[in-house]
């Protein structure tokens, strides 16, 4: 049974994962939770940093929260986070990021979690609960 929560919906948040497959479970437990309005699919991290560029002087096409997946091919979360960096500050203070990723690599996890914009690190698949938690948690 799906809760209600309390906290209102976001307006935008991005999904940014190779697996076409978690996107669209990850997709589809956001818009059944009612989590978010609008849900921003990237397959790949460049893709989502050419998106931030292009949307950067229209904060209402920038998310409100991130979901970064770590393991990807060419840009991967670290060179993302990296990249993200460079961003003004408009972007930088919107976007909030949580790692969304299947890997249990301490030293990656531990790494990632220092960045000053990762808020949060999630295992796969994303599930009601973990929403309902970022929600609690005024995220």
């Amino acid at each position: 049974m799906l809760t209600q929560s309390v906290a209102k919906s976001l307006d935008l948040v991005m999904l940014v994962d190779d697996n076409e497959t978690d996107n669209f479970i990850s997709k589809r437990i956001i818009e059944i939770t009612q989590f978010s309005k609008r849900v921003e699919v990237k397959n790949s991290g460049k893709a989502a940093l050419d998106y931030l560029k292009e949307n950067e002087k229209h904060p209402e096409n920038i998310p409100s929260l991130i979901f970064l997946d770590i393991n990807m091919p060419i840009v991967d979360g670290f060179v993302f986070l990296y990249e993200f960096e460079k961003f003004n500050e408009l972007v930088r203070n919107k976007c909030k990021v949580i790692i969304l990723s299947s890997s249990d690599n301490k030293r990656d996890i531990d790494k990632i979690i220092n960045n000053n914009h990762v808020i949060k690190f999630i295992t796969k698949p994303l599930t009601e609960v973990s929403l309902e938690e970022i929600k609690l948690n005024n995220i």
